[in-house]
């Protein structure tokens, strides 16, 4: 049986926020709060925890992971950025937004879209998921943490304790989260795409 750990969202515990670290680097399964909906992660290399969360959440091979960063020089480890994604990064982080990119070699084949060789990146405004990440040093790989049949999304951590606590490690209790998914940017052509949009404002990239 998993736990549940209370971690204040605005001004995380240090002491707690290394419990979570230590949890994924023991190949631990973690859901956590965002600043949109609470997503469900595992470290990026860790086959066995990818499998957990894929059988939880009854995902076919064809579903893409996303990976959360820190920053942007983080991001720049994982995707390729050139200036004009550069800069549009910058101004919409942190906040509720993907990023499609082109993958470096950093991202295991597995992990890429299979023919466009991508993967999305974003960097939450969740302080939480901040703190998490900073500590761990690398990016958690994740997803929604939506169950198959559900119309919407839990908002509350102890909901999500009771449905899946036996089939995770961790769940982070860092206050309620929304409903609303990030918006979906796909930044490898030559103008942005929005490929969904949802929290966050993409009106200034949407064609008139």
């Amino acid at each position: 049986m998993g736990r549940l750990l209370d971690i204040h969202p605005t001004d995380p515990q240090p002491r707690r926020v290394a419990e979570v670290t230590e949890t994924l680097r023991s190949g631990g399964v973690v859901v956590y709060p965002t600043d949109s909906i609470y997503a469900i992660g595992c470290r990026l290399g860790d086959k066995e925890a990818i499998e957990r969360i894929r059988r939880l959440r009854r995902l076919d091979r064809k579903h893409l992971f996303t990976l959360v960063c820190r920053d942007l020089s983080e991001i720049a480890t994982y995707a390729r950025v050139d200036n004009q994604s550069y800069r549009m990064i910058r101004r919409m982080t942190p906040g509720p937004y993907t990023f499609i990119l082109p993958a470096t070699k950093q991202v295991p084949k597995r992990l890429q879209h299979p023919r466009r060789r991508t993967v999305g990146i974003r960097v939450p405004g969740h302080l939480v998921t901040l703190a998490m990440i900073a500590d761990l040093g690398e990016p958690v790989l994740s997803t929604t943490m939506q169950l198959e049949g559900e119309e919407h999304p839990m908002t509350e951590a102890f909901e999500i304790y009771d449905a899946v606590g036996n089939e995770v490690d961790l769940v982070i209790d860092g206050g309620p989260c929304g409903m609303e998914p990030t918006s979906v940017i796909d930044l490898v052509g030559p103008y942005p795409e929005v490929v969904r949009r949802a929290m966050g404002n993409v009106d200034h990239l949407l064609a008139p």
